[in-house]
């Protein structure tokens, strides 16, 4: 400062000195569209955006993607297209006072004829009250609005807001536009990163979709020496590991135990046990997953194989005598056993179906055939008269009927012809042709 407590211009020198000193992923950060990686899709000739675009107006938006994808450059980039000012706002940092003070510059903006966009990143952090808040200003065009969210949006936002906006998601960064960065990082730096072709592509691997992530972990490989090159076990030891993008109280949760067991069900234990092991590195609770695996065994295994139950409920059992990390094995195997195991969902819809017809048919009462007759009145009532013991019965099947009087007999139960459920479905088969020659024995 000079002796007025003013900061003189910055030099030549200084100025270049201030923008080696920016973070490269700052540095970086693209301008226009044109320099966007991964987000094609946005831009596409019949994309929404990109009609906006062409009519050089904004309705408002949500953002929706991971980290490091480009939202927050994406709202830049629009507001630089349209020549609008850019209001920009932390969800995490600001409350219904920051609210109020970009609404009133908005006004005055509006008042010179600007139609401002209003930036909110992290909008998934306000609260219902203060998303409501935002209905007022956005409904009458006072701002465009254009929230970021790493969250699901029919989640995270409230109807009222979501339905006046236009959600628009981006995607996790592919290997290309990855690499893509990586080479951009390297003309910016002026070198080449000392890393082998297999070091390289683990360099993209290990940013896991996030462009903001990859430029930081080129930044830590900047200072290197030119040579030697890196192998992948060498990148791994200079490099810190990422820890997996999960939140075991939000989406990602359910998607993957959605992937976790949807695999299961589709007989592959080597995507069941990524899946599982993805949950785990997340920090997912073990007794959260053991739970789940005993509802697979009985949901999509069921009777093809009843030792899928057993196999799920010793595993929960053995991870609570060990513990982590140990008792995760036991979990690992069951989830395997229940992947290779012969699938049928038939007790399941059996259930279901029988759920149904109960709620349905909630007051009919037993035939009186197969009611106790504990007392002399309930005995002359009919209470269990003519009651066949299947015990003395040929074969050890009676065949009457055990549905209530004038119900049509349903079929809830049909077993597939997967594992033991296959020799089920012969005895049933069979049953069913004796219980017809029963009815006619006993048809006067």
């Amino acid at each position: 400062m000079d002796l007025f407590g003013e900061t003189p211009p910055a030099t030549g020198k200084r100025r270049r000195r201030e923008e080696a000193d920016r973070p490269l992923a700052d540095r970086l950060r693209p301008a226009r569209v044109e320099e966007m990686v991964g987000q094609e899709h946005l831009f596409a000739a019949e994309a929404p955006l990109a009609r906006m675009l062409a009519k050089g107006r904004l309705q408002s938006m949500i953002l929706w993607g991971p980290p490091g994808c480009g939202k927050t450059t994406l709202a830049r980039i629009l507001a630089d297209a349209t020549g609008e000012p850019l209001l920009e706002l932390s969800a995490v940092m600001s409350g219904v006072a920051d609210l109020r003070k970009s609404f009133e510059d908005a006004r005055k903006l509006r008042g010179s004829g600007r139609h401002p966009l209003l930036f909110i990143d992290e909008i998934h952090r306000y609260n219902r009250a203060q998303q409501d808040g935002l209905l007022h200003e956005v409904e009458d065009g006072t701002v465009t609005l254009v929230g970021a969210t790493t969250e699901n949006p029919s989640f995270a936002l409230v109807p009222a807001l979501l339905s006046r906006c236009q959600v628009l998601v981006l995607h996790r960064l592919d290997a290309p536009a990855l690499n893509g960065l990586i080479s951009r990082a390297e003309a910016a730096l002026g070198r080449r990163l000392p890393l082998s072709a297999p070091a390289r592509a683990r360099l993209a691997e290990m940013a896991d979709g996030d462009g903001r992530y990859l430029l930081n972990l080129v930044e830590a490989l900047a200072d290197l020496p030119p040579e030697p090159d890196l192998d992948p076990e060498a990148l791994g030891r200079t490099l810190q590991r990422r820890m997996p993008l999960y939140d075991r109280a939000q989406e990602s949760h359910y998607n993957l135990i959605s992937a976790l067991h949807k695999s299961v069900r589709g007989s592959d234990p080597d995507a069941a046990l990524y899946w599982f092991c993805r949950m785990l590195e997340g920090g997912e609770d073990p007794r959260f997953l053991a739970r789940r695996i005993v509802r697979m065994a009985v949901e999509d295994i069921g009777l093809a194989d009843p030792r899928a139950v057993e196999q799920a409920l010793a595993a929960a059992t053995t991870f609570e005598r060990l513990g982590s990390p140990e008792g995760e094995l036991a979990l690992a195997q069951a989830v395997v056993y229940l992947a290779a195991a012969p699938k049928s969902n038939a007790v399941y819809l059996a259930y279901k179906a029988a759920r149904a017809a109960a709620k349905e048919t909630g007051s009919l009462m037993p035939p009186a055939t197969i009611l106790n007759a504990p007392t002399r009145l309930m005995k002359e009532l009919g209470y269990g008269r003519d009651y066949d013991y299947d015990h003395d019965a040929p074969d050890r099947f009676s065949g009457q009927n055990y549905f209530p009087d004038g119900m049509s007999r349903p079929s809830f139960y049909r077993p597939t012809a997967e594992g033991i459920e296959a020799r089920i479905a012969e005895r049933l088969d069979r049953l069913d042709r004796l219980r017809l020659e029963r009815e006619k024995d006993r048809q006067p």
